[in-house]
């Protein structure tokens, strides 16, 4: 049983407790206008390309065996219908101007890379948090690594959109410690526009788990122009007092992902995204805090 895995992040601070380490998977099912982690939202590998690195020297296009690279004009080109992602031309690249997006790992690969920073997690309270893209699409896997992990007293934490089945999360909660559940929009036409789903199921499970766990943690992305709203933030409110979740994560849209886009040939438009101000930040954050949740401003 192998899983598709584009990042195995040492020394993370912003998903959970502690000093941990964050397993991002590939594959999701929503596909968010804000998403700063896009080489996620794919299930297969893919090609980044940096094109102010290349020099065009041609190595790359001689070193793939099925000619899926070829230079026209003075542009490099990919055929990914050809490419077998081997990575060959990533190794022959002497710019550095290839990644390959996406290596396959067994349940036993990733135990074996968490466990060498067991003493850290020991030491702050920290541990493994499988995030994405969507973690929980690839379930098997998902459960068979977190039942291990917490044979071993690793602390787990599950980051997730919401958007699997119920009996996906009812599978993995019994080995999960935390949840990190994003909400991003209330309203179900502007959820549909930005994420391309519907929010009735997030909406939904998130009401059915807080019944069955009871460690949630509330992440809400907040992008001026799309949620950072008054009206927003009321409606995800009402939604927590239905639930038995208190902790809250408000956090400030950034566009360090612009680069990742450019990389793989996507449009961003980050020109209608922006941080939200500080002072509306507290803002929000008062309006939890006077309904009795704990909030925090960033990760």
């Amino acid at each position: 049983m192998k899983a598709n895995i584009f990042n195995i992040q040492k020394f993370s601070v912003h998903d959970g407790p502690g000093i941990r380490t964050t397993v991002f998977f590939k594959g999701c099912p929503l596909r968010c206008a804000w998403c700063h982690n896009p080489e996620s939202q794919n299930s297969g590998f893919e090609i980044l390309y940096s094109e102010d690195k290349c020099t065009l020297c041609g190595s790359c296009v001689k070193e793939c065996k099925n000619k899926a690279i070829e230079i026209i004009g003075n542009k490099l080109f990919t055929n990914l219908d050809k490419c077998t992602f081997k990575g060959d031309c990533v190794i022959t690249c002497v710019n550095g101007a290839r990644e390959i997006a996406g290596k396959e790992y067994t349940v036993d690969e990733v135990v074996k890379e968490v466990l060498k920073d067991r003493v850290f997690y020991k030491n702050s309270g920290g541990g493994a948090t499988l995030s994405g893209g969507e973690p929980l699409i690839h379930v098997d896997f998902i459960e068979e690594l977190l039942k291990r992990l917490k044979e071993e007293n690793i602390h787990t934490a599950v980051d997730t959109c919401g958007a699997v089945a119920f009996n996906i999360l009812e599978r993995t909660a019994k080995y999960t410690d935390l949840f990190l559940y994003d909400i991003k929009l209330m309203d179900e036409e502007k959820h549909i526009f930005y994420t391309g789903v519907s929010n009735k199921l997030i909406i939904e499970n998130l009401i059915k788990l807080s019944e069955i766990h009871k460690d949630i943690n509330i992440r809400i992305p907040l992008i001026e122009g799309i949620n950072a709203d008054v009206s927003n933030i009321i409606e995800i409110i009402k939604l927590m007092e239905k639930t038995n979740t208190k902790k809250v994560n408000l956090l400030p849209y950034h566009s360090i992902a612009i680069h990742k886009y450019k990389k793989l040939g996507l449009e961003y438009q980050s020109d209608k995204m922006s941080r939200p101000s500080e002072e509306k930040l507290n803002y929000f954050k008062g309006l939890f805090q006077e309904k009795g949740f704990l909030v925090k401003i960033g990760g």
